[in-house]
């Protein structure tokens, strides 16, 4: 398997990958423009899936936040060109992994020992490798073990790697200067947490804690003296990866098990504990033997705080909805209206508003919800496509909604994404007690 030596960890190597990424995209474009001409009906397919190898080539090798940028990219399939979904994806759960050299420098420089001197055994190939940390099995007065090491220099790159991929993802999601700030800093913020993994064994234990009662889900035990600022030990936990576990064609009701193991888990964090494990994607879940759920990963939960939740949830009740009154209320509270705007922005943004909301709340609103509704989907897609292409949004000078829209809709777009890529039938009405 490839293994890296070396990642970049100083501002001018990082900017400078970036920048011979950015030379890559523009011989592409000038490919494209010739193409356009002689081959029109695939040009474009080819310019997508060669920015999109070129682009994920350059953040693979500089991991970190620049990675996660794609991981979070991947999970926005109505938003995005396939070849950037299927690229960035890989993101996931399969980049190359750091070299055994520099697994035993990292434990050195941590605990002082190297991997076998902390443990019976140890594999110094990575199993798993993401965009933050990769993972090692060991052994310990024999139990299994998971180790998932940080790579060098993540935690210190998030500030002024997201500076340098701000300008993208301003013009990918039609983000405006005036105003953004906010909303960097909060991903920003996210970020460091999940870089801190002494937070993450803390949060783990909590969650696992509360949510023990739940059915058919499972969680890791954690080790605290086998972990550090930039190391993780929990146990090893058999099964298989969620998209792994789908591509089986498992049978409707075990599909529907696992999916309501999962709709559960997320409720009861939302409406019960005020936060949720925030980063709903395919490698942070296995399916066991039984067709139990495990959650392997709390590095990103986003608190929820009684002022956003309160409007959110009750906008998804569609009496409020169809309420003129109390609909322009809820969308002030949650920031999408403001008292600076104009009588044509006010009613744009509130049938905006209104028609996602529509769509996005149905799950919330029938006593249960097939996920492998394809026409609930394909509209979900098209109004995506609707929104992104729409020359008045783009006109707007003001960015719209609470920081906190960022890591919830994240949750339940890339939530209702595992479900139906499942394809479960689950009760959504009634929220867990």
């Amino acid at each position: 398997m490839e293994t890296i030596d070396s990642i970049p960890t100083s501002k001018i190597r990082r900017a400078t990958r970036l920048i011979s990424t950015g030379v890559k995209i523009g011989g592409n474009y000038l490919k494209y423009y010739g193409e356009k001409i002689t081959s029109p009906e695939t040009a474009r397919d080819n310019l997508n899936n060669n920015n999109a190898e070129d682009i994920y080539d350059s953040l693979k090798s500089l991991k970190g936040s620049a990675l996660k940028l794609a991981q979070m990219l991947s999970m926005e399939k109505n938003f995005l060109p396939q070849a950037y979904v299927e690229k960035f994806s890989l993101s996931q759960f399969s980049v190359p992994p750091l070299s055994a050299p520099l697994v035993v420098k990292t434990f050195r420089k941590y605990f002082g020992k190297s991997p076998l001197e902390l443990f019976d055994s140890f594999n110094p190939n990575a199993i798993n490798a993401a965009s933050i940390g990769q993972v090692h099995k060991a052994t310990h007065n024999g139990k299994e073990l998971a180790v998932k090491i940080q790579y060098p220099g993540v935690a210190e790159s998030i500030s002024s790697d997201l500076a340098l991929v701000k300008p993208i993802a301003m013009k990918m999601f039609n983000i405006q200067a005036k105003d953004s700030d906010k909303y960097f800093k909060e991903v920003e913020t996210k970020l460091t947490e999940e870089t801190n993994y002494i937070l993450e064994i803390a949060q783990s234990a909590e969650i696992a804690e509360a949510c023990d009662h739940i059915p058919n889900l499972r969680f890791p035990k954690y080790y605290p003296e086998f972990s550090s600022e930039r190391v993780i030990t929990m146990d090893w936990m058999d099964g298989k990866h969620w998209s792994e576990f789908c591509k089986t064609n498992p049978d409707q009701e075990t599909a529907n098990k696992i999916g309501q193991a999962l709709w559960d888990f997320y409720m009861f964090q939302v409406h019960q504990l005020r936060k949720v494990h925030a980063d709903p994607h395919p490698g942070n879940f296995l399916i066991d033997e039984r067709d139990n759920l495990i959650a392997i990963d709390f590095g990103c939960i986003k608190e929820i705080p009684e002022e956003f939740y309160n409007p959110y949830f009750e906008l998804a009740e569609p009496e409020n909805l169809n309420n003129p009154a109390i609909f322009h209320a809820k969308l002030v509270e949650l920031e999408i209206l403001t008292d600076r705007d104009t009588k044509a922005e006010t009613v744009y943004f509130s049938n905006l508003f209104r028609e996602i909301l529509a769509l996005l709340t149905q799950p919330f609103n029938a006593e249960t919800f097939d996920f492998s509704d394809e026409e609930f989907f394909l509209k979900l897609a098209a109004l995506g496509e609707k929104y992104a292409n729409d020359k008045e949004l783009r006109k707007m000078n003001m960015n719209r909604g609470s920081k906190h829209f960022i890591y919830i809709n994240r949750t339940f777009f890339g939530l209702f994404s595992l479900l139906h890529d499942l394809k479960a039938v689950v009760d959504t009405k009634q929220f867990v007690n």
